[in-house]
């Protein structure tokens, strides 16, 4: 009989901050999330394809996307379900909102222990905080096994999975048994392009709230809605201490921020004429900026 495994993928929905304009921060130096549109952490789309390639070589693999935010990051997980994925569930309540990396872990840990996986994949880092401290806080509060800058998943068997790790001084394999919380780096393949098949189907994937939305609601086609409801927990339904989420659990206090702008203080205007060339080169070695 095949083996197959339940895979969670954690997910997050990030401001994408690869395209900063003069808009992105507020006065007060917090992020202008209106003016950045919202799109799927990178790392965690690579993490999505490791998922889906154990998936493709262990046919009866189920693999779930596992988000925490507000209403509109279930679009995470339509987009895992456009994608390959079998399902996800969307972490939304008040009491999780101001949560740090310590309170976003503890509220995924939870998750995570009722939904029972054999394997947990996420991306290295978010690029809205850069802490790389989410995925590595899950695994010690589960008590599980992790293995950081993954880069490919090269087998599994015998009941160990081993994984190929990208440092910065090289790489190494490195074997491990089940469960296990694995990060994934950027330098790992690309996740797969919507399936136009999938996308059919699961574009009215919605949760409950959004369902009961009269604006989205008119969108929706009349067909059963049940195997595309998308499940939305709180803590009610992940249990734990109250404490431990959202602002009061999260012992990150940010005391300042400054909005730092770069600006020059002269320019030079070159032709492409083998003088000017020749001319910044002998400028740029004479100031040590090459050379």
């Amino acid at each position: 009989m095949t083996k197959t495994f339940k895979i969670v993928v954690l997910a997050k929905q990030v401001p994408d901050t690869r395209n900063v304009g003069k808009n992105a921060m507020k006065e007060d130096g917090t992020v202008n999330r209106a003016a950045l549109p919202a799109i799927f952490n990178p790392e965690d789309m690579n993490a999505l394809e490791q998922a889906l390639r154990i998936k493709d070589k262990f046919p009866g693999t189920k693999v779930e996307l596992l988000t925490m935010g507000p209403l509109r990051a279930a679009d995470i997980i339509r987009e895992g379900y456009f994608r390959g994925a079998d399902g996800g569930v969307l972490l939304t309540d008040r009491k999780f909102a101001g949560a740090d990396t310590l309170a976003t872990s503890y509220a995924l840990s939870m998750a995570i222990k009722k939904m029972n996986p054999d394997i947990i994949i996420s991306g290295r880092q978010a690029i809205d905080g850069d802490t790389a401290q989410v995925g590595p806080q899950v695994a010690e509060k589960l008590g599980i096994p992790q293995v950081t800058y993954a880069e490919s998943i090269t087998s599994i068997e015998n009941g160990k999975i081993t994984i190929l790790r990208r440092l910065e001084r090289g790489i190494e394999e490195v074997s491990t048994s089940f469960p296990v919380l694995i990060t994934v780096n950027a330098t790992a393949p690309a996740c797969r392009p919507r399936n136009a098949k999938q996308l059919m189907r699961y574009k009215h994937a919605t949760t409950l709230s959004e369902q009961n939305d009269n604006e989205h609601n008119s969108y929706l086609p009349t067909f059963n809605m049940e195997e595309l409801t998308i499940p939305e927990w709180g803590v009610a339904d992940v249990g734990g201490e109250e404490v431990k989420y959202g602002l009061s659990g999260s012992p990150t206090k940010v005391k300042k921020i400054e909005n730092i702008v770069f600006q020059a203080k002269e320019s030079k205007r070159l032709t492409s004429s083998e003088e000017d060339i020749d001319s910044l080169l002998k400028e740029l070695i004479s100031s040590h900026t090459i050379g």
